[in-house]
């Protein structure tokens, strides 16, 4: 609130947002026309100096005129002494001529003065003119500035009244609300307004979604509700898009304990972490005037992962942000795993490839080493053919020269020289 000291005392005070505008309106339309009078009186006052330095001026100037006709009279008249010598009808006619020339002076010196006078009135006239036309100005910019001043007070006047009525009624709605409740029933009524919101609209948007109370516990603490959304492309294999672990925190104002919201963040990643689920979120209404809090979703990731501080106006936004983020992962982790099953397909077909190699080149290798085995045991057959050729050949011979010693055979020749086996033969032949 702006404070105000006061010259006299020195003693200082605050006010209000309309008080204050109050005074600086009351002091600003003060110096205003303040300065308007001030200004109109220094125009006045000025319009009065002219005047009166004018009617000096012509003053001065008709007894300049008035002192030099005496002059003319006196010079005349000392004429008419020293010429009366001269004839009276000579004389008559040059008291006319003389006459005469002064008048005509004299005429011109009132056309002279009368036209001095003439510009002067017209140059008061102008000058009273544009103080009135300047006068005249201001006060239509003062008329004008205070009406849009009253109008720019009265809008301002009526917003803040609009808010601070309207903030007056929901503090008033929610005490009385409060009154009535404990802070056992404050915790279920907010855990009843995040439920019927997110049933209002499960239908429609979330149709696979599961979201209940949590019930399980077995660890020696539970949160209070489990979202878990699937995907059911494959309805035989239904894959998890996202899980949220939620906790609904919610006091008195009366209440003596004031509690911070921070004090339930360990329980509550330990709660995520022990239920399998990938997001924490606190559905919280402590620490109503902290600034943090009540500008929209808090992410808190820097004390525990994946966790997030939501006021109840937040509770679906933050479902809906959270698992359209699912899919889009879900979608590229589904990318992944078939980039990943491609590769793994490549990796195998690879594998086998170089399996198929290996063994291939292994029984090449062992193909190869037996045949030239074979090839080895061919050459040696053959060098064992072509030494049994070989001796074939040379038994050939042989029997070919022992075939001809057969031929060459006759009883005469082997009874030759053994006179008992030609006996035996010539006996047989007989």
């Amino acid at each position: 609130m702006p404070e105000i000291v006061c010259p006299h005392c020195h003693t200082a005070f605050q006010v209000d947002e309309s008080g204050y505008a109050e005074i600086l309106r009351q002091v600003r339309d003060k110096e205003f026309n303040k300065q308007v009078t001030e200004r109109l009186a220094l125009a006045e006052h000025d319009k009065e100096t002219a005047l009166q330095l004018a009617r000096a001026q012509w003053e001065q100037e008709r007894q300049q005129s008035v002192a030099d006709k005496e002059a003319v009279i006196a010079r005349l008249q000392a004429q008419i002494a020293s010429l009366s010598e001269l004839s009276e009808a000579k004389l008559l006619n040059q008291l006319q001529r003389v006459a005469a020339e002064k008048d005509a002076e004299i005429q011109k010196l009132q056309a002279q003065v009368q036209a001095h006078d003439t510009s002067k009135a017209l140059a008061i006239r102008e000058s009273i003119e544009s103080v009135q036309q300047e006068r005249d100005a201001l006060r239509a910019a003062l008329d004008r500035a205070a009406l849009e001043k009253e109008l720019a007070e009265k809008a301002l006047i009526e917003k803040y009244q609009t808010q601070i009525r309207d903030r007056d009624e929901a503090i008033e709605r929610l005490r009385d609300m409060k009154a009535r409740l404990s802070t056992k029933m404050l915790g279920e009524t907010l855990e009843q307004h995040c439920e019927v919101t997110f049933n209002q609209i499960r239908a429609t948007a979330f149709p696979n979604a599961y979201f209940e109370k949590d019930t399980d516990a077995r660890t020696g603490s539970k949160g209070d509700y489990i979202f878990r959304d699937f995907d059911h492309t494959d309805p035989a294999n239904p894959i998890e898009i996202v899980s949220i672990m939620f906790e609904m925190k919610n006091e008195a104002d009366t209440t003596t304990t004031k509690k911070r919201n921070e004090d339930f963040f360990k329980e509550l990643d330990k709660d995520r972490t022990e239920k399998g689920c990938e997001y924490a979120v606190l559905v919280s209404l402590l620490e109503s005037d902290n600034e943090l809090y009540n500008t929209g979703i808090v992410d808190v990731s820097h004390r525990y992962p994946k966790m997030y501080v939501i006021r109840p106006q937040f509770f679906l936004p933050m479902i809906t942000l959270l698992r359209n983020a699912a899919l889009n992962s879900l979608r590229y982790r589904q990318e992944l795993a078939l980039v990943k099953a491609q590769n793994i397909d490549i990796t195998n077909f690879e594998a086998e490839l170089e399996g198929f190699k290996d063994a291939f080149a292994k029984n090449y290798d062992l193909a190869a080493r037996r045949f030239q085995t074979a090839i080895d045991e061919i050459d040696k057959s053959i060098d064992h053919l072509q030494k049994t050729k070989d001796a074939l050949l040379g038994a050939d011979r042989n029997l070919r020269l022992a075939n001809d010693k057969a031929q060459n055979v006759t009883i005469k020749r082997l009874t030759r020289g053994n006179p008992t086996m030609k006996a035996k033969f010539d006996e047989l032949s007989k």
